[in-house]
């Protein structure tokens, strides 16, 4: 079967889109493992890691909502609004982590199926 590796890459790069912003809230969680950021700094990350570019609002919201559920905190640094994980961040990441196999099988299940 013919396969048209333009029409391949244009889908792949939707779901790719996709997927990312779907799950930015925890892609956020799980950069901040490693440091804090400001909404600034996650746009860059996005922008380096996925090649994905967000507008400053959408960042901002899932950071807004990050914080309404107790995930993350505000600080302020250097006249910079920068975020770090709560101890509930901390155990939901550490959470998610522990489930990297669950959650590849849901993934593996949308896609591939019974």
């Amino acid at each position: 079967m013919y396969s048209d590796p333009t029409l391949q890459s244009e889908i792949l790069g939707r779901m790719h889109h996709r997927i990312v912003q779907s799950f930015l809230d925890l892609v956020i969680l799980m950069e901040l493992r490693k440091r804090s950021l400001s909404g600034h700094d996650v746009i860059d990350f996005a922008q380096r890691k996925f090649r994905i570019m967000f507008a400053l609002d959408t960042v901002s919201t899932h950071l807004s909502v990050l914080e309404k559920e107790g995930l993350i905190k505000a600080e302020d640094s250097q006249g910079k609004t920068v975020y770090t994980l709560t101890e509930r961040g901390k155990e939901t990441v550490s959470e998610i982590s522990n489930s990297k196999d669950k959650i590849l099988g849901l993934f593996l299940n949308v896609f591939v199926g019974e």
